[in-house]
């Protein structure tokens, strides 16, 4: 069978927003979208098929990670990622260069690349653009991610503007170094710290290289989402109109809101999935401490309109004693519920882009988690 070739359609715009598909070799994703992170090839807590039931069209998985355990090589030896984790369906691996930069004392940087000692057991790596491109080739990645390096934050123009053009270089070099196939695509990584000058030069870099879509990297490092909306707001209207846009690690629901009115098409973050295991759940109402005593003896689902299993299925005094009694089951079942929640997100954004009712969503979105979750009994 013919692979479909790697292409981004717009559907409809409303503002800056765009309602599009990306289509590629393991099937259609639907944007704006969010992307569950599957760090170690598994969304912790979830099967693939209940992740795919949430709504997701995409995993993402962890560069870093993976060539550490249990290889990228014993990966492909077994099949690739999307048959060595049962998920048939677009994955986009991330660079590396994130979790590498974030080891600090334990890592050396020049042009290059990164050498680095394992967190797990100290033996000594070297992770470049062109080894890079071959791990996730491994991995039989679906998108795979330009080489950077994270910009730590607060940055000077000077370090910020040195950090950059390190990252546009390994950038041409990770182009360079990526094995074209029918249906895969390469996203390069705009950086530049919250600069504007830095950040439209870094557009300029890589769009003269080329790349298949363009990711917007170092934000949601500290920088507060003020910053961040005002980084996107004179980065994005630069970015190619016709290419998928990616901002990375974002976010909280109010961040995806933000982030979708201000043209980004795609999102990836752990939030989701960790405040699963903390027992924090995402609701239309905000956030909810589901170990809080005030849910102990109630009977209702933590929210009436979402048919997740949590809220389908359960009470709220249940989620409650099996958080406080470190039941894996609530961690399971919260975590169900926040990638639930995040979809059905993201799909009312897809159906008001496609109305052109966008800010009639927001509001009701903002209103809502103004509001507070529902009264205790």
């Amino acid at each position: 069978m013919t692979q479909p070739a790697f292409s981004f359609e717009i559907h409809a715009n409303d503002g800056a927003a765009r309602r599009g598909t990306l289509r590629t070799a393991h099937g259609d994703i639907r944007t704006p979208a969010f992307m569950p992170v599957g760090t170690a090839a598994t969304v912790k807590g979830m099967t693939p098929e209940a992740v795919r039931e949430t709504g997701a069209d995409i995993l993402l998985g962890n560069t870093y990670h993976l060539m550490l355990r249990p290889g990228s090589e014993r990966v492909a030896k077994l099949g690739g990622l999307h048959k060595f984790m049962n998920w048939d369906r677009p994955i986009l691996t991330d660079s590396g260069g994130f979790q590498v930069m974030s080891l600090n004392e334990l890592r050396k940087i020049d042009e290059n690349g990164v050498v680095f000692k394992s967190h797990i057991d100290g033996q000594r790596f070297e992770l470049t653009p062109e080894r890079s491109m071959e791990i996730q080739g491994h991995l039989d990645a679906t998108i795979t991610m330009a080489f950077d390096e994270c910009t730590p934050f607060p940055a000077s123009h000077e370090v910020a503007a040195t950090s950059m053009r390190r990252s546009m270089r390994w950038a041409d070099r990770s182009r360079s170094a990526f094995e074209e196939r029918t249906g895969y695509g390469l996203f390069g990584i705009v950086q530049g710290s919250t600069f504007e000058d830095l950040r439209h030069e870094s557009i300029e870099a890589l769009t003269s290289i080329g790349f298949d879509g363009y990711a917007v990297g170092g934000l949601a490092v500290g920088e507060g989402q003020e910053e961040m909306f005002r980084t996107l707001e004179f980065t994005v209207p630069s970015m190619p109109q016709e290419k998928p846009r990616y901002l990375m690690g974002v976010g909280k629901p109010d961040d995806l809101v933000g982030g979708v009115m201000r043209g980004i098409d795609m999102f990836d973050c752990v939030l989701p999935t960790r405040s699963g295991r903390n027992a924090q759940a995402f609701t239309r109402y905000g956030t909810v401490n589901m170990r809080n005593s005030r849910h102990a003896e109630d009977s209702r689902p933590l929210d009436s309109l979402c048919e997740c299993p949590a809220c389908r299925n359960y009470s709220r005094g249940y989620l409650h004693h099996l958080l406080k009694a470190k039941e894996i089951l609530g961690s399971v079942l919260l975590t169900w519920h926040n990638l639930h929640y995040y979809q059905e997100l993201m799909s009312g954004m897809r159906s008001a882009i496609e109305a052109g009712s966008l800010s009639d969503f927001a509001l009701e979105f903002y209103a809502r988690q103004e509001q507070g979750d529902i009264e205790p009994l």
